[in-house]
C-alpha cells in the first residue's frame, strides 16, 4: 500500500516522457503533411493529357502536374499548358521551341530542327524519321519568332498539330506567353516521374527554368504522414510491451 505505481503512465511519470514525444511528432507530422500538401495544391495543378502529340514524354490519358505560372517565366524546353482560341478552346500540351526573336526552322543538314542556326539533340522525341523532324513532305519552314510569343512543337512530330500547322493555314504559329498557365513538372499517373530539362536547350540564351518545388513538398507530405503513423503507433506499442513484460513476470514466480 501506498508504493508508487511503476507502469506506463504512472504516477512517478514513467512513459510520460514518450506520451510527449509521441504527442510531439503526430502534431508536427500534422502539420507537414497539411503544410506540403496545402502548398502543393496552392501551387500545382493536375492535367489530363488529351492527344499523342506528345508521346513518348506522356501519352493519352496520362495525368500530369503543372505548376502555376505567368507566361514571363516560360523557357525553351519547357513542356507548357496554355489555352488559345485559334489552337482550341481546351488547355493544350506542347514543347517550347523558340521564345521571341529566336530563329526556328526546318530542318538541318543532319535533319534536325534548328534555333539561331544550332542543331538541337531532342532526346525527348518519339523516333520518326529524321530524328523526329516531320517525315511529311511540305513541312520545311522558317520563321522568327515575334516577340512576347513562343513557338511550340508536340514530341511526336509526325503527328502534331502545333506551331507548324499554324504557320500554314495562318502565317502565325505562335502564340501569345500570356496563353501559357502552367508548366508540366511531373507525371503522376499511371508512373510518378519528374520531367526532365532537356540538355541541349540549356546553351541558349535564357537558359533552363527551374523546376518548381513539388520534391520539397511531396518530401514534406511523406516526412509528416510516417510521424503521424509513428507517433500514433507508440501508444499501443508501449501497452503490448508492457502486457508482455507482465506476463513474463507472472511466469516467473
Amino acid at each position: 500500500m501506498g508504493g508508487t505505481r511503476t507502469g506506463h503512465g504512472g504516477k512517478d511519470g514513467h512513459g510520460g516522457l514518450g506520451n510527449v514525444l509521441s504527442g510531439l511528432a503526430v502534431a508536427v507530422g500534422f502539420a507537414l503533411f497539411l503544410g506540403g500538401f496545402g502548398w502543393g495544391a496552392l501551387l500545382y495543378r493536375p492535367y489530363l493529357v488529351p492527344t499523342d502529340s506528345m508521346t513518348p514524354t506522356v501519352r493519352p490519358g496520362d495525368r500530369v502536374l503543372a505548376q502555376r505560372i505567368d507566361g514571363a517565366e516560360v523557357r525553351r524546353g519547357d513542356v507548357v499548358v496554355f489555352t488559345d482560341a485559334q489552337w482550341s478552346g481546351t488547355p493544350l500540351l506542347k514543347r517550347v521551341v523558340g521564345v521571341g526573336g529566336d530563329t526556328v526552322a526546318c530542318c538541318g543538314a543532319d535533319g534536325r530542327l534548328t534555333v539561331n542556326g544550332k542543331a538541337l539533340d531532342e532526346p525527348y522525341l518519339d523516333g520518326t524519321p529524321s530524328g523526329g523532324v516531320p517525315a511529311a513532305p511540305g513541312t520545311s519552314f522558317e520563321v522568327t519568332v515575334p516577340p512576347d510569343t513562343l513557338f511550340l512543337l508536340g514530341d511526336r512530330r509526325a503527328a502534331s498539330l502545333d506551331s507548324r500547322a499554324h504557320l500554314r493555314e495562318t502565317g502565325q504559329g505562335t502564340v501569345p506567353r500570356s496563353a501559357v498557365h502552367a508548366r508540366v513538372d511531373a507525371l503522376v499517373w499511371p508512373s510518378m516521374t519528374m520531367l526532365e530539362r532537356p540538355r541541349s536547350h540549356a546553351a541558349l540564351p535564357g537558359g533552363l527554368s527551374r523546376p518548381g518545388p513539388l520534391l520539397l513538398q511531396a518530401t514534406a507530405a511523406a516526412a509528416g504522414a510516417a510521424l503521424v503513423v509513428l507517433g500514433a503507433a507508440y501508444g499501443p506499442f508501449v501497452r503490448v510491451l508492457a502486457r508482455g513484460r507482465r506476463r513474463e513476470r507472472a511466469g516467473a514466480r
